[in-house]
């Protein structure tokens, strides 16, 4: 691509930012009014941390040589089966979190049409926006890519909207009144923060995929990807907070759409509901982009022999229709095992286990950084920011388990457990197969 049709940092670092803004934020306003506003510190430290991650796997993405994104990562520094596991939990993270995003477009669904769903309602229209998004992702990329320009301006409105207008309705009493209503120590809010806020930075690790089609990539993609995630952490950290002080946490605790009550509270039911069908747009549309992504992974780790080779198969517009399908069936069991009280505690659980099992790659990712400068040849005056931002990376992520809880730890180890059986069966029936032509 010639240099005068590639992107600038300034335009790399707004792709950046808007690509995690999809779907994180629109439920978490709810979730972390149980904790209290108080969950302002873990959004700092959340932000700084993702932004040091960020910056990390955009110095993998120009250092890796070995493709199969963050397996290709963890072959540095674990082999194969590094490869593998990376692969597998990542693909199994992203299953369980699109269940988590359709359940959001659900719970803003309600708010805006008054539905008043029981547990197994709330489950089965779920299954109904999983298969609904999984068809539009037979569109291919381009389709899908054109799809999701909608998307973007749908949730980028509200969220500036409530960061320019919000402070005229926001009140420091209601904020404070808010600030830790259960009386928890400092310590135990932030662990119990920062799990549940890193789910809106999932997706970070993609940051570096436009590399190619940016100037300058080696000093403007680190810039970026920094620039980016910092934006973002920014714009979730106001717009929680703005919430905070708008709604009574009494009022915000459990809610099917927080940012809708927000409006409403501000400007009005009408604006209320306006916003709340802006966000159940939004958060569709990023539904049907992930819904894509996750079939492209197993796609891609199917061609490096990681899954079943039938994978691969694509349809004429390049869409990998056995990966959609395979993936659907798998979320629409996951989806009957879920059933809650409420869509907020059906979201919770999943996005605890999500952010869970998508740690172990960035974890093996972060510890193979030191082999992936030293085999690429990196010249040693030159590794010291990316060792010791992947560093940070590992222990920011590994503290994020730890807040996810011992029980959801304990699914995650289950789930680890799996890969790692899978691989060696898998390497064992490939061996044989090679004796057996012998």
């Amino acid at each position: 691509m010639a240099n005068a049709k590639k992107m600038g940092v300034l335009q790399l670092t707004t792709v950046t930012a808007i690509n995690m803004m999809g779907s994180g934020i629109i439920l978490l306003p709810s979730k972390l009014a149980e904790i209290g506003t108080i969950s302002i510190f873990a959004w700092i430290l959340a932000s700084l941390g993702a932004t040091i991650l960020a910056y990390a796997f955009a110095k993998c993405g120009m250092y890796n040589k070995k493709g199969g994104g963050l397996g290709g990562y963890a072959e540095y520094g674990f082999g194969k089966l590094g490869n593998f596991l990376a692969n597998f939990t990542y693909t199994i993270s992203l299953i369980i979190a699109n269940i988590a995003i359709s359940i959001g477009v659900v719970s803003y669904a309600s708010y805006v049409f008054g539905w008043n769903l029981s547990p197994v309602g709330s489950c089965l229209t779920t299954i109904v926006v999983l298969i609904l998004s999984a068809s539009i992702s037979f569109l291919g990329s381009k389709g899908t890519g054109r799809f999701g320009s909608i998307g973007v301006i749908c949730v980028m409105i509200p969220i500036i909207g409530l960061l320019l207008f919000g402070f005229t309705s926001f009140s420091m009493d209601t904020y404070m009144q808010a600030w830790n209503p259960r009386g928890l120590p400092f310590i135990v809010t932030l662990k119990d923060s920062i799990a549940i806020i890193l789910w809106s930075f999932l997706g970070l690790e993609t940051a570096c995929a436009n590399s190619s089609a940016v100037e300058n990539p080696e000093k403007n993609v680190p810039i970026a990807v920094l620039s980016g995630t910092l934006l973002a952490g920014i714009m979730y950290t106001l717009s929680t907070a703005i919430i905070g002080g708008i709604v009574p946490y009494t009022e915000l605790i459990g809610a099917n759409a927080p940012f809708g009550l927000a409006y409403a509270a501000m400007m009005g039911n009408t604006t209320g509901h306006i916003v709340s069908c802006m966000l159940v747009v939004s958060c569709f549309v990023s539904l049907t982009a992930w819904q894509f992504t996750i079939a492209e992974v197993v796609r891609n780790s199917a061609s490096l022999g990681h899954f079943p080779h039938y994978l691969q198969k694509v349809t004429s517009r390049g869409a990998p229709y056995m990966s959609i399908f395979t993936v659907l069936i798998i979320q629409l069991v996951l989806s009957l095992m879920t059933i809650s009280p409420t869509l907020i505690n059906q979201f919770n659980i999943l996005i605890n286990l999500a952010v869970t099992i998508n740690l172990i790659p960035y974890v093996l990712s972060m510890a193979s950084v030191p082999a992936m400068q030293r085999i690429e040849g990196i010249e040693k005056s030159k590794r010291g920011l990316t060792n010791f931002s992947a560093f940070i990376g590992a222990v920011y992520s590994i503290y994020a388990i730890y807040g996810c809880g011992w029980s959801i730890i304990g699914d995650g180890v289950i789930v680890a457990i799996i890969g790692i059986i899978i691989f060696y069966i898998k390497k064992r029936f490939h061996n044989n197969v090679k004796i057996s032509h012998v």
